[in-house]
């Protein structure tokens, strides 16, 4: 049983990859502007209204089970995965947790791979995993979630250090004090070639292996490195280190399904699949959390912590500035 056209799976699993890519350019800087006018509150109150739109769309179109196949999710397996992942991100992004309550982190660490063991055994016994962890031991499978979730590291490592040096005060000698709405249409050009890159990269995959495309697609996204690194002179270049990385990230993502489903059986593509989504969520994660250890703090004109709406004169007194650094 499938539900596309014969031929049309691996492009529209390919599109489906670079989704997320396609909608930071829209939820940041929206989010950024909710920011502005109403607050921290504001900006996650749209991003748990997003959550649960999500959810029940995915819970309405989800497909009959076929026929000889269970249509039981392993809602215990996915609550113990849920608790293993949420205490490694909490330990990855809570830094002062390690150098002030050290027992404390020691011990939700070694809960954390607990629990991880604990769903991978009971995975391995369950007659209806939520994945089948045995297919994720092949090793193009497991070569492929290892090169996504370091690349979802990078990839999302210098998205969040380009984003917090555009938001960086003059005051700290380099950055260009721009406010979080602002800053957010830097990703603009990378959700724009993200998709680009998306819909190019299954007509490129018929010509060339998907091994090889995964690492061009990585050595693009290492240009982005290198344009972020020897150019940030002006907004810009930032624009164009951004969209090289949205192009990177996008072919990379969209090629990453290629790899998967061709050693995966049928019947767990979507197991494979799902995973390998999970496993670019963490590394993007700890990507993120990662660029807030190797960038030192400082004040931004942004919302930080702030839970309450600023004045009408705060919200647009740095709008005019950026103009002038392009």
């Amino acid at each position: 049983m499938t539900i596309f056209p014969r031929g049309a799976a691996r492009p529209t699993i390919a599109l489906i990859s670079v989704v997320s890519i396609i909608g930071a350019g829209v939820g940041y800087p929206l989010a950024g502007l909710l920011a502005e006018f109403g607050g921290v509150r504001a900006a996650y109150g749209l991003g748990l209204f997003v959550t649960a739109v999500a959810f029940l769309a995915a819970w309405r179109s989800m497909p009959v089970a076929p026929e000889g196949r269970s249509a039981r999710v392993d809602v215990a397996g996915a609550l113990v995965l849920a608790g293993g992942l949420f205490l490694v991100l909490f330990l990855a992004s809570e830094t002062s947790l390690w150098s002030h309550h050290l027992a404390v982190a020691v011990v939700l660490a070694f809960v954390a791979v607990l629990l991880l063991c604990i769903w991978t055994a009971s995975e391995l016994r369950s007659k209806t995993p939520l994945v089948d962890v045995r297919a994720m031991r092949h090793p193009a499978v497991a070569g492929a979630n290892i090169a996504m979730f370091v690349g979802g590291i990078g990839m999302y490592l210098l998205l969040t250090l380009i984003t917090r040096y555009a938001q960086t005060p003059h005051s700290a000698g380099y950055g260009f004090g721009l406010t979080t709405f602002v800053a957010g249409l830097v990703l603009v050009p990378f959700s724009v070639l993200g998709f680009v890159a998306g819909k190019l990269t299954p007509r490129v995959r018929e010509r060339i292996d998907a091994p090889l495309l995964l690492a061009g697609s990585a050595v693009v996204v290492g240009g982005g490195f290198v344009l972020f690194a020897a150019a940030r002179s002006n907004l810009a270049e930032l624009f164009v280190a951004m969209g090289v990385l949205g192009f990177g990230v996008g072919s990379f993502s969209a090629a990453m399904p290629g790899v998967i489903l061709a050693v995966t059986p049928k019947s767990e593509t979507s197991s494979a699949m799902s995973f390998n989504y999970v496993v670019r969520s963490v590394g993007y994660s700890l990507g993120s959390a990662m660029a807030a250890w190797s960038w030192p703090p400082a004040p931004t004109p942004a919302i930080s912590s702030r839970t309450t709406a600023p004045t009408p004169r705060q919200r647009w007194s740095a709008l005019p500035r950026w103009r002038s650094r392009l």
